[in-house]
């Protein structure tokens, strides 16, 4: 998952030897595994405590592992934590204006169960095509939960596909930021590298979500967690006024067509300081744009459910206190990512794999994967991918270049656990232990990744 942090973009000198670095992130990862697991320890404390024995453990000093830690929980808290925060405010209002109940209405009663799983695997792609994975997540959520109390259908065979699709979609189509930078730092064509995303997507998303999410359901069982319930739900009585389903879907869509204008007009004129390209660039800005769907659901949504203003506000007030415990385990998550990013062990296995004789899309995926688990970073992974295996793109025709970008790509999604905060974020929402999330979230990025480089290799031979 690509989480808006610092990216370095020069190697780090590692902090200790190739051995120490290793062994301490092995270790660091087993001890908040068993501290969350068998002591029961609360995970945000875990993460905190983990993160400062693998830094001083790699060779950082104590204080430099602390500053570390500090950073990147700073860092995930700016990006990620105001998207929460706002993401959970406009679920909260969609849920209380009957918004949500518009749509979920309209999704169960126009899919059977059988095609449901497929309806939110779709929705999960369109969302995530042009945003940010964590906002496409804030977003779907109270849609995903809602459904599956509905439904009466598991809450992993309903969330897995609305998953799926926002993580392929953000891993391997430009223009999120890791495809992007990949595009550019291996001067790939940008709308090649699109279509062909898109083509690999397609079957990657179907693999992954509707068809992984009937094993998974039966692997793990959880209840809906008791978020974003109807004021029916709650016992208030039926909100017999509820916001029209084109107004609740522009409210959702708003913040997707918002990002998608800044995508389109930064690629259509890169660089540009035109008055339109600046306005969209603001605009579509993640936190901006959230935040104007919020303004729009204060507003709209308030209004079409026939909400006053102290309800409104007392809707805003409700939606914080439960995400409290989320946003401190994200913001430890991204930590933890900071203290390994910081120890240089990306930099240990970028040396380790530079000179490789195997072919070069199965030696980007091995690159990009290998950095993705030991750092927990998308982003980090990708960038440090693309600049090792540069040069030999520079040797490459054009649709080479592009799967070279969608094989780093999926790399950049193998094997999610815990020292990434999209782990986290998800395991909080849906309620799942760690283990249940080893076994459906993980499993399912490892699928996308496995996959995506299974279409990257087919298409190499044909075209």
């Amino acid at each position: 998952m690509i989480l808006p942090l610092a990216v370095p973009v020069v190697p780090i000198e590692p902090a200790g030897t190739d051995l120490q670095l290793i062994i301490a992130a092995l270790v660091g990862v087993a001890v908040i595994i068993l501290l969350i697991t068998w002591l029961k320890v609360h995970p945000f404390l875990a993460l905190s405590i983990g993160a400062v024995g693998v830094g001083v453990g790699a060779g950082l000093a104590p204080a430099d592992a602390v500053t570390s830690f500090s950073t990147g929980f700073g860092a995930t808290m700016a990006g990620v934590g105001i998207l929460v925060g706002f993401g959970a405010m406009f679920g909260k209002l969609l849920a209380d204006s009957g918004g949500a109940d518009r749509i979920v209405d309209s999704l169960v009663t126009r899919s059977s169960a059988r095609t449901l799983p497929w309806t939110m695997a779709l929705i999960g792609g369109l969302i995530g095509l042009p945003m940010f994975f964590e906002v496409g997540l804030v977003l779907l959520i109270p849609v995903i939960i809602l459904v599956a109390r509905r439904s009466g259908l598991s809450l992993i065979r309903i969330a897995i596909p609305a998953l799926a699709g926002l993580s392929v979609m953000h891993g391997l189509v430009p223009p999120h930021p890791g495809p992007l930078v990949a595009v550019t730092t291996l001067d790939a064509n940008l709308g090649l590298t699109l279509a062909i995303g898109v083509l690999i997507a397609i079957p990657t998303v179907i693999i992954a979500g509707p068809i992984f999410s009937k094993f998974a359901s039966k692997w793990v069982s959880v209840p809906v967690p008791q978020l974003f319930l109807t004021t029916e739900e709650q016992g208030l009585g039926e909100n017999a006024k509820r916001p029209s389903f084109l107004i609740t879907i522009s409210g959702i869509l708003l913040p997707v067509v918002l990002m998608l204008a800044r995508s389109i007009a930064d690629a259509i004129n890169p660089g540009s300081t035109a008055p339109l390209n600046a306005t969209l660039d603001f605009l579509g800005t993640p936190m901006i744009a959230l935040g104007i769907a919020v303004i729009y659901a204060m507003i709209v949504f308030g209004r079409g459910g026939g909400m006053d203003r102290s309800a409104v506000a007392q809707s805003l007030s409700d939606s914080l206190p439960p995400i409290a415990g989320i946003l401190l385990i994200v913001g430890a998550g991204g930590g933890f990512k900071q203290v390994l990013i910081d120890t240089g062990i990306g930099t240990v296995i970028a040396d380790a794999v530079a000179g490789s004789s195997i072919s070069v899309l199965v030696l980007a995926w091995f690159v990009a994967a290998l950095i993705r688990v030991a750092t927990g970073s998308a982003t980090v992974a990708t960038v440090t991918a693309a600049g090792i295996l540069a040069p030999v793109a520079a040797s490459l025709g054009g649709t080479d270049v592009s799967l070279m970008v969608l094989a780093i790509g999926a790399g950049s999604l193998f094997l999610s656990h815990v020292n990434d905060a999209g782990f986290w974020l998800v395991k909080e929402y849906l309620g799942t232990t760690v283990g249940q999330n080893l076994k459906t979230w993980t499993v399912m990025e490892c699928l996308i990744s496995v996959v995506g480089l299974a279409g990257v290799l087919l298409l190499n031979i044909v075209i």
